[in-house]
């Protein structure tokens, strides 16, 4: 399938870019979660938002509006305008980066379709990619937007929505990347077990999914600040507040911290197990290249440093730089596998 008729490498290199800009967007967001910044801007204002407080009247004036949210008044009551503006520039930061990554990519977008370099269904694909960013940028307004009423957190479902949005525009970029490189390359017959590999890729894409919607919901309810032990949750297999519940309930009380936990926690074994079922069952096949291994390798190696980053967030409390490299593993972990999966298709 041709997607790119002319300037190939130019529109790869903008689209190499854009994962780039997405990469460092999920970034920035994790350090503004982590950081507890998300709530400090209390307005979503697409345009005028991009200017920050010039002076210390304005300054004053953003920290008055914060004064009057929930964040101020339960938590951060004695916040001095230092301290607000250090939250108050990672969530600017953020939001900036957001305008950013709408601009690199529509600027370029007019460029290449003016030069015709691309064919419809390239064109189609783009403008879903277009879509799904814009709708991730408005679930960030609607997520922050659900801290400024009652409670000084953000909805924890709304945060998921957020973060898979984002995951879904950089796999979204990632797969388009695949597709121009191997657009005249001949595809393999999948078959046999090779089918039933490809397959289980994609049941191993799903397992990962969940996993990252349930760290999601970790940190939307800050569910890592408890349970500092592993691998039992304070000396306790299945703690009691899981058994509490009850069985099957308590699995689908998605607003039971300890469930939330536990259940993340023991998912990321099933994520262990898939990856490492899809390394060795690749053995199998003698006719994998070398960039086949390299993805499966990265996967693979992605997957345990994951789990160890997963682990010692936990016992040290969540500290920034641990939280951070953690769910930056996650990305690194879901682009690995599409990859994987993409490969198979182009074997020979």
């Amino acid at each position: 399938m041709i997607l790119i008729i002319n300037n190939k490498k130019q529109v790869l290199s903008w689209l190499f870019s854009g994962i780039i800009l997405v990469f460092s967007m999920i970034a920035i967001g994790g350090i503004t979660r982590l950081t507890e910044s998300g709530l400090s801007i209390t307005e979503w204002n697409v345009i005028m938002g991009a200017i920050p407080p010039m002076n210390e009247t304005d300054w004053q004036a953003a920290f008055d509006k914060y004064k009057q949210s929930p964040e101020y008044i339960h938590k951060n009551f004695d916040f001095t305008l230092e301290d607000f503006k250090f939250i108050y520039w990672w969530e600017w930061i953020h939001r900036q980066l957001g305008r950013i990554i709408g601009m690199a990519f529509l600027i370029p977008f007019l460029y290449f379709l003016i030069k015709k370099s691309f064919t419809p269904k390239a064109i189609q694909r783009l403008l879903i990619i277009f879509l799904v960013g814009g709708i991730q940028g408005f679930l960030g307004w609607y997520m922050v937007s659900s801290g400024l009423v009652k409670e000084p957190r953000v909805s924890h479902y709304r945060l998921a929505m957020h973060l898979c949005t984002a995951l879904l525009t950089i796999s979204l970029i990632g797969w388009l990347i695949l597709d121009i490189i191997a657009q005249h390359k001949n595809k393999t017959s999948l078959s046999g077990n090779l089918r039933k590999h490809f397959l289980f890729g994609w049941v191993t894409l799903g397992v990962i999914t969940i996993q990252i919607i349930y760290g999601a919901f970790v940190a939307g309810l800050d569910a890592g600040q408890i349970h500092n032990t592993w691998p039992t949750m304070d000396g306790q297999w299945i703690h009691q507040g899981v058994m509490m519940q009850g069985f099957p309930d308590a699995l689908h009380n998605s607003n039971s911290i300890t469930t939330i936990q536990f259940i993340h926690r023991w998912w990321a074994m099933v994520v262990v197990l898939c990856i490492g079922g899809l390394w060795f069952s690749a053995r199998r096949f003698k006719y994998l290249q070398k960039h086949h291994w390299l993805g499966l390798h990265i996967m693979m190696g992605g997957v345990i440093i994951q789990f160890l980053l997963g682990v010692f967030t936990l016992i040290y409390h969540v500290p920034i730089s641990l939280g951070l490299m953690h769910q930056l593993g996650a990305v690194i972990v879901l682009l690995s596998t599409l990859h994987h999966l993409h490969s198979l298709k182009y074997t020979m």
